[in-house]
This record gives structure tokens, C-alpha cells and sequence, in this order.
């Protein structure tokens, strides 16, 4: 780095907004799927629904940043010989709260107690894709097949908008099947001992 590019850059000379502008132009930012923080939105949702309590945060794993107003020279020269040649990844939050999620999670939380008689014989499990599949037909009394299958179609439907939503209220619609596959591990992970859900090797008893 020249003398001359080095009393160029000097905070005296630049300010701090023209800093913020070099600085963002000269490093690549790339977002990658928040996979801890997923996990903790997915488990504050499916203990919500399972009736556990637990309090509900508008996001999850909030950060904030900022930059002082006045740099040292030095330290504005380290900085820049630091960031300029790499590419840095940026862990991104996720949030659980919009108009739809909420009407959703509200929806699958009262069906719940219609389904969970049925987790709790058998009839019912967690599937590998995060929706819920009958896997006993035998486990169910004659008179209750018949009521159940509209509340298997209406809880897969709401789930798998609650993903597709999560992914679009984060301005990341590709993160779908990530967050799909997350709530799918965590419904298992959440679900009381005795009930079933699909493993590599078929259906497993918890």
C-alpha cells in the first residue's frame, strides 16, 4: 500500500461515511443459512405448539455493530491491508415473526390437541420432511379414520407454509428446504418418549 493511498484514506480526510463506503465496497459479504439459530427459532415454535412453556422472541440471535467516529491512522491502514484481499462470510439472524407465521403457529397450536391423542397411540408420526403422516391405521378406532385425515391434510398444509414462510419473511425464500429439514429434526428432537417418527431404517419409536 502507497503513502499516497494510505493519507488518502485517513479518516480526517474521508469521514466516517466515506470509510463505511470503502469499506463495504471492497469486502464481499455471503450469507449463509443460520443453522444454530434456525434450531433455536424451530424448538421456540414446536414447544410453543406442544404446549411446553417457553416465551416467544421477535428474532433470534439478534446482533448490532458500529463503527467508531475517529479511527487512528494506524489502525485504519491495518485494517484496510486486512479486509481488502478477503472475502468474509456473515452468519445471518432469523426471524420467526410476521402476520403469517403468527396466524400460522396460532393454527397448528390449536389443532394440536385433536393430534396428539393419536401421537400418543401410535397412529400418528413425525415423518422425515417435517410434516406428520398416519403410520397405524389399526391404532385407530373405525369411527375417528374418517375425522382424522382432514386434520393431517390441514396440519401438513399449514406446515409446510409455516417453512416457505420463514424463508420468505427472512428475504431467503432458497432457505426452504434448509429450514424444512431443521424443523424436521426438531420435532423429533421436541416430541415426548413413545411416539414415532421416520428414520433411515423406517419408522422409529422415540
Amino acid at each position: 500500500m502507497t503513502e499516497s493511498y494510505k493519507r488518502f484514506f485517513n479518516p480526517a480526510v474521508v469521514g466516517p461515511l466515506g470509510l463505511v463506503w470503502f469499506l463495504s465496497s471492497c469486502v464481499t459479504i455471503n450469507i449463509y443459512f443460520p443453522a444454530a439459530a434456525a434450531e433455536r427459532a424451530a424448538d421456540v415454535i414446536i414447544q410453543e405448539i406442544l404446549d411446553e412453556s417457553r416465551v416467544l422472541d421477535d428474532s433470534v440471535d439478534q446482533h448490532s455493530s458500529s463503527i467508531p467516529r475517529e479511527l487512528s491512522r494506524q489502525l485504519l491502514v491495518k485494517a484496510l491491508d486486512w479486509l481488502v484481499p478477503s472475502a468474509h462470510a456473515a452468519q445471518a439472524d432469523l426471524s420467526v415473526e410476521s402476520a403469517v407465521i403468527n396466524r400460522l403457529r396460532s393454527s397448528m397450536k390449536q389443532r394440536f390437541g385433536k393430534l396428539k391423542p393419536h401421537f400418543d397411540s401410535g397412529a400418528l408420526g413425525f415423518t422425515r420432511d417435517g410434516l406428520v403422516a398416519l403410520r397405524d391405521v389399526s391404532a385407530l378406532p373405525l369411527p375417528q379414520r374418517a375425522q382424522l385425515n382432514p386434520l393431517i391434510s390441514a396440519e401438513n398444509r399449514d406446515r409446510s407454509a409455516l417453512y416457505k414462510e420463514i424463508a420468505r419473511a427472512n428475504n431467503h425464500p432458497e432457505w426452504e428446504p434448509q429450514i424444512r429439514d431443521t424443523f424436521a429434526r426438531r420435532w423429533v428432537s421436541n416430541a415426548a418418549s413413545g411416539w414415532w417418527y421416520q428414520g433411515d431404517s423406517g419408522w422409529q419409536k422415540k
